[in-house]
């Protein structure tokens, strides 16, 4: 079963061009049901069956998996049967006729208008870290973008005299995103400064106090600390200002194709979560403002 796992994941690194991070996922969750498999007594992928699969994804409901991560889970282990079908190891997929448990949608936590306003306002600052930090999570704001992707850029992700961004995405997907005119600045000053902290051979566009790429939880670590420093009472994390971005722009604008190509979704379905926001906030709003909507006040007795 490892054998056939260490060639599946070459197959997603190099014919699905699949992220790092994804074919970690991949793994841990197609080794997980290995190790389920083989204290069975199965030797071999062949051997498994719908059964198999179905008391596998009970047994990691009862442990306390979430469905959205069962759900995760049964699109690995499709997606290696899909592989070993073609491979001929094996001619069904096991993972076909099984469902995860249903779990109620969570919507994305994001912020309003005036709390990211609040948390990026941030006072001219000299020391190059926080030119660097507020550069960064303007960025994040301005063009939508995810942790990873944040993370990964070079300096040649900027184009056209700053104004444009080109973004590496989920499945090495490239997407160009417009950057706005605060982000540009913020930018810019930090491009001033960069040379100062990063070393001669290093591309990242965002350098640690050691010249070297800024690590995903370096970046999550300084976002909590603005958010504690501008006084927003709540845990804000890089994701929320993807969120915010999204539901901003809807919310302007009303294009869900726009705010779909701008996020990098393959799927219009990932991006209309966002719909359901904007709608929150017009109930919000309507609540707040039209007469017949308002609560009266308790009379008395």
């Amino acid at each position: 079963m490892s054998c056939w796992l260490e060639r599946f994941d070459a197959h997603l690194r190099t014919e699905r061009r699949l992220a790092r991070l994804t074919r970690q996922h991949y793994r841990r969750d197609l080794e997980t049901l290995a190790g389920y498999c083989g204290a069975l007594g199965l030797s071999g992928w062949e051997q498994v069956n719908a059964t198999h699969i179905r008391r596998f994804i009970a047994w990691r409901h009862r442990s306390g998996l979430a469905g959205r991560s069962l759900q995760r889970m049964l699109s690995s282990i499709r997606t290696l049967y899909r592989y070993l079908i073609r491979e001929g190891v094996t001619r069904s997929n096991p993972g076909t006729g099984v469902r995860a448990p249903k779990t109620r949608q969570r919507l994305p936590e994001a912020l309003d208008v005036d709390e990211t306003a609040h948390l990026l306002d941030e006072p001219p600052a000299s020391d190059p870290l926080r030119v660097r930090d507020v550069a960064m999570f303007e960025l994040l704001y301005s063009c939508g973008l995810r942790l990873a992707e944040l993370a990964g850029l070079s300096t040649d992700a900027v184009t056209g005299r700053e104004a444009e961004l080109r973004v590496t995405g989920k499945g090495c997907k490239m997407r160009v995103v417009p950057i706005g005119r605060q982000a540009r600045c913020a930018l810019l000053r930090w491009l001033t400064l960069r040379p100062g902290l990063a070393r001669s051979d290093e591309p990242a566009l965002f350098v640690a106090r050691h010249g070297r790429r800024l690590s995903h939880r370096s970046i999550q670590v300084r976002l909590e600390r603005l958010a504690q420093r501008r006084g927003l009472h709540r845990r804000v994390h890089p994701h929320m200002l993807r969120h915010s971005f999204a539901s901003h722009l809807l919310e302007s604008s009303g294009d869900l194709r726009a705010v779909q190509e701008l996020l990098g979704h393959a799927h219009i379905g990932t991006t209309q979560v966002y719909t359901h926001l904007d709608f929150q906030h017009l109930t919000k709003v309507y609540d707040a403002a039209h007469p017949r909507a308002r609560r009266k006040p308790r009379e008395p007795g």
